[in-house]
């Protein structure tokens, strides 16, 4: 999809204020509000526009402690990367899951309240994923920020 300044500014605005009416968000961009809404659709259609998520604070939630994971697996054939990557994405504490290059095979940032909640995580899910070898560990003393928007750039 060919995508020009106003499309842009859409997915800009989106970023920002996700729940932002149709038609205040046209016009900001100066659009009317029905070709705003076809705009919105296409880069829906065209998978530029991925979902539409609410986002948690996951502290309120009991979510206390983000543990960064690495995962070395016994070996990398692709059957085994994919049985891994089945039952990783059944484990709730499981927030983000990455395939790396280096030592480890995997990234993870599991989500719990604390150093015994992720005792739990590591003896009864991490250990007894699928190929699992190796597990570090790595406790974040504190976020420092997140971005959620992508860096938009007009190319």
């Amino acid at each position: 999809m060919k995508m020009d300044t106003i499309d842009y500014a859409i997915l800009r605005h989106l970023q920002k204020e996700g729940r932002i009416s149709n038609a205040d968000l046209a016009e900001r961009v100066g659009l009317s509000a029905s070709a705003c809404h076809r705009r919105m659709r296409a880069m829906e259609r065209a998978g530029i526009i991925a979902e539409y998520v609410a986002i948690l604070n996951e502290q309120a939630f009991g979510g206390n402690s983000s543990v960064f994971v690495q995962v070395t697996l016994d070996n990398q054939r692709t059957e085994n990367l994919d049985q891994f990557e089945a039952a990783v994405r059944n484990s709730p504490e499981v927030m983000e899951c990455f395939l790396m290059t280096g030592e480890a095979d995997y990234l993870l940032r599991v989500l719990v309240r604390d150093a015994a909640d992720y005792e739990r995580v590591h003896h009864k899910v991490l250990t007894r994923l699928p190929g699992v070898v190796r597990v570090v560990s790595n406790f974040a003393i504190r976020r420092v920020f997140r971005r959620t928007a992508l860096p938009l750039e007009q190319s």
